[in-house]
């Protein structure tokens, strides 16, 4: 177990309100997609949990973790894109203003007859697919899910339990996004996928607006700590639309005093960290099967809206090895005495994990320098899922499969 954590400086950031436009992310477009989500009877904030003892321990002024394992009763964020997206796609077939449309308006007959029967179709590792699922079963649509090859079993049968037509291909997941795409347009359904190319950014931007309640929440919570902002932000990537999403809107909100941000990556699929390498200002591309456990992470090509956002505000991009992933689910599980138990799945404990080697190993003094981590830094994650795959879970937490010494 060799494999090291790879990070490369930003060269490409941009200065003074120079870089790509953030209005997608402004406050006013954030505040509506929370507004929309307000109106739904399962809405809850999700927790902030203030872990004191880890940050003392880490040797900074604090540490936050956004809990999405809540959301929704579905156990990850990834519903609040996907209902914010398809709700606004509704309000442009019924020439309406999504702010007339909470979701008592949005469910009712009336509305369903007006718009008659619509199948929404997507490509998901698991959480995207159940969100989209759970939003199409509530407004009495009809959704259909492909998953990648390797996909786990649990995942597929909860989004089925959600009322989707669901398989596992043989596709890794970006072929497979291609093959989502083209059954859609001969079948009439409606792509709703995070992933952005050339002639459909419309619905992705209206996913990486939903995400938006989730950083806006937790900067009311911050506040209601009496932390005025974060210093710096840790954000997993998988296409990159979650990372896009929380860097546009602290960056609209904070201008040149945005936080210092991390974004993490699974080494299998870097495709932001190989850009980044790159330097040039231009995405990258990661093929093959992209055999991480952080499934949620699995993704090989770039969301160009967020790619541009990310190369020209982040600070830090990095690779990291299942292990990583691994040592943070076990962080959060079993916390220092006194602080709360999270519980968190592979994609959602990376940024735990790393956080934990970047401020005490010796090897990442650069990176601790190139950020200003300090004794005064406070410091954002996001535990993006629950354990959606619970075998997976306990093989990891209770059986010490990854063990993140002797690497």
């Amino acid at each position: 177990m060799n494999e090291k954590i790879k990070w490369i400086q930003n060269n490409m950031h941009k200065e003074n309100g120079t870089g790509a436009s953030t209005e997608l992310f402004n406050k006013s477009e954030i505040d509506k997609a929370m507004n929309f989500h307000r109106t739904f009877p399962d809405y809850l904030p999700t927790p902030l949990r203030e872990l004191k003892r880890l940050a003392k321990n880490l040797g900074v002024s604090g540490i936050y973790v956004k809990d999405e394992s809540f959301r929704f009763g579905l156990n990850a964020f990834k519903a609040l894109g996907g209902s914010y997206a398809i709700g606004r796609y509704l309000a442009q077939r019924l020439n309406k203003d999504i702010s007339e449309l909470p979701f008592e308006v949005l469910t009712s007959p009336e509305v369903k007859e007006e718009l008659g029967d619509i199948t929404f179709a997507t490509t998901t590792d698991g959480n995207h697919g159940r969100g989209i699922a759970w939003t199409a079963r509530q407004l009495r649509q009809k959704s259909v899910v492909y998953m990648p090859k390797g996909s786990s079993q649990y995942r597929l049968e909860k989004i089925r339990e959600e009322g989707a037509e669901a398989e596992i291909t043989d596709l890794n997941y970006d072929d497979a996004v291609r093959m989502t795409a083209v059954e859609a347009e001969k079948k009439g359904w409606v792509v709703v996928q995070d992933t952005s190319w050339e002639g459909y950014e419309e619905i992705p931007s209206w996913i990486m607006q939903g995400y938006g309640t989730m950083s806006a929440e937790a900067l009311e919570q911050l506040n209601s700590f009496g932390v005025q902002k974060p210093t710096h932000i840790f954000i997993q990537a998988g296409v990159g639309a979650l990372a896009g999403s929380v860097q546009g809107y602290f960056a609209s909100l904070f201008k040149e005093n945005c936080p210092k941000t991390v974004i993490v990556e699974a080494n299998q699929a870097d495709c932001l960290y190989k850009s980044a390498l790159a330097g040039d200002g231009k995405p990258r591309v990661v093929g093959g099967d992209m055999a991480t456990v952080m499934a949620g992470l699995a993704c090989g090509e770039p969301n160009l809206i967020g790619w541009n956002i990310l190369r020209d505000y982040s600070d830090l991009f990095v690779s990291c090895p299942d292990w990583v992933a691994a040592r943070g689910m076990r962080i959060l599980a079993n916390p220092l005495l006194g602080d709360p138990k999270v519980i968190s799945g592979e994609s959602g404990a990376v940024t735990a994990g790393l956080l934990s080697s970047i401020l005490q190993a010796e090897e990442f003094k650069g990176a601790r320098e190139v950020l200003g981590l300090d004794e005064n830094s406070q410091i954002l994650i996001f535990n993006t899922e629950g354990n959606t795959d619970p075998y997976k879970y306990r093989s990891i937490v209770w059986d010490g499969e990854l063990p993140s010494t002797g690497k």
